[in-house]
């Protein structure tokens, strides 16, 4: 999968680590993640959506903090938590959503299986034992739409590894963490 990389991202992964941080910056990152891919639904399916986005995304910032506790890059973390979105999305027909085509599903998982395994995350099952106690909100399903799906947001070809755009173009693999990253550089953090 092709993600964004820059310092606000080791930025606002250390800011996660920090106790009084956490709070702040992961309601900060679900607001900007639901808020991404609702622009990508269409305007009389977004309402309908936020509350199970808001959810959803909110459970995968525990997935990430495991994922980076268990030794995984930061990009690696982070892709993970975007992965089992798009199973979600690919569960509810919501095509339009998905950063990769459904005929990559499988290439996506087999990556991390061990870790999806290990935390029962299934194309079937994207939060595992991430999902809250509680649940996360429903939202319609558009099944239909998956039949002659375009996938118009959807980059393929980026199956086989984590693949990160910087100032420099796309390269394969996640950049390494600089060593001065400060929390509170975090667009998030204040």
């Amino acid at each position: 999968m092709k993600l964004r990389q820059n310092v606000r991202h080791f930025a606002s992964k250390k800011a996660l680590e920090v106790p009084g941080l956490r709070d702040v910056v992961n309601d900060k990152l679900v607001d900007l993640h639901t808020s991404i891919f609702l622009d990508k639904a269409p305007e009389e399916r977004r309402e309908e959506r936020r509350d199970h986005l808001d959810g959803f995304f909110d459970a995968t910032m525990d997935m990430y903090l495991t994922a980076l506790q268990a030794g995984y890059p930061e990009a690696e973390a982070r892709e993970m938590t975007h992965i089992v979105a798009n199973f979600d999305f690919y569960n509810h027909g919501w095509a339009a959503m998905m950063e990769f085509p459904a005929d990559e599903l499988g290439e996506h998982y087999e990556r991390y299986a061990a870790f999806f395994d290990e935390h029962g995350v299934s194309i079937d099952d994207p939060l595992g034992e991430f999902r809250p106690a509680d649940g996360i909100p429903d939202a319609p399903a558009t099944p239909e739409k998956l039949e002659d799906a375009e996938f118009e947001n959807a980059a393929a070809g980026y199956e086989d590894d984590v693949y990160v755009e910087t100032e420099d173009g796309v390269q394969q693999g996640g950049a390494d963490e600089p060593d001065d990253v400060d929390p509170e550089d975090s667009p998030f953090a204040g």
